[in-house]
């Protein structure tokens, strides 16, 4: 399964990267799987993507909990609570 991330504001400042598309083998993950997974991979993740962060999460520009199980073809997106323009 393949999903569009996006990365907004700080997230992205600390990652270094605005999106990417990652291939899963999971079909039904949520978008807090898909966090815990992104954290994993090394001590830039999981410091943008730590659990002591406040971020939200929208599923194709559309607010949602993290519990949401993704489709293929998703995008899941991350941001801080408050982003400028």
């Amino acid at each position: 399964m393949k999903v569009h991330l996006k990365f907004f504001a700080s997230v992205r400042e600390q990652l270094g990267i605005s999106s990417e598309t990652l291939q899963l083998d999971d079909a039904s993950i949520s978008a807090f799987g898909v966090r815990q997974h992104l954290i994993s991979r090394d001590a830039k993740w999981a410091a943008a993507l730590s659990y002591e962060k406040v971020l939200r999460m929208a599923i194709n520009q559309e607010m949602m909990h993290q519990d949401c199980i993704l489709k293929d073809g998703d995008e899941l997106a991350f941001f801080p609570p408050v982003t400028g323009g």
